[in-house]
């Protein structure tokens, strides 16, 4: 039998914490262009499949105005930090203790 010209992938093992973590390998990252942003976790047939969000800069349109230069993952932590200081102010008034 002769070559499909199919190339074949790498199947690469990473263990997931109790937390649910899992590194992403370095090769993989490098390839990938994932460096501290975001990235797409999408549910498929057959997994899981990890894709890198593009960085708001790197878009076109209305939201490349509303990013000021942040990356996906800075603008996320933005925002959940202005949600967790929300929930704190709304356990405060609701007497009951921080989380």
């Amino acid at each position: 039998m002769g070559n499909t010209g199919k190339v074949l992938e790498e199947i690469i093992i990473v263990n997931v914490t109790k937390k649910g973590q899992a590194t992403i390998p370095k090769k993989l990252r490098e390839k990938y262009g994932i460096d501290n942003k975001a990235v797409v976790v999408e549910e498929k047939g057959e997994g899981i499949l990890f894709k890198p969000l593009p960085s708001p800069e790197e878009e076109f349109g209305s939201l490349k105005s509303f990013a000021n230069g942040k990356t996906a993952h800075e603008l996320i932590e933005e925002s959940r930090k202005a949600d967790y200081e929300r929930d704190k102010r709304l356990l405060r008034l609701a007497g009951l203790p921080d989380v």
